[in-house]
């Protein structure tokens, strides 16, 4: 008991410490999930807009070939 009476503010001190420390490592995993979320966001938005370009790339070369065919008609 004497040993906890001269040594609480270091044994005070020490809890706070590892409270300190679960609570940065729970701070840490979710942002790691967070991360994680939005890496995932990402990859189906990059998915959405290739599919999207390809999309109207096919357009554009379908509306050039006509505007070529009828320039063709033309002549």
């Amino acid at each position: 008991m004497q040993l906890v009476k001269e040594y609480w503010p270091q044994l005070l001190a020490l809890l706070a410490f590892v409270v300190w420390v679960v609570r940065m490592e729970a701070s840490v995993q979710a942002n790691a999930r967070e991360l994680r979320r939005l890496q995932h966001q990402r990859n189906e938005d990059q998915a959405a807009h290739r599919e999207a370009r390809a999309s109207t790339n096919s357009m554009l070369a379908e509306v050039r070939t006509d505007i070529k065919e009828l320039l063709r008609r033309k002549e």
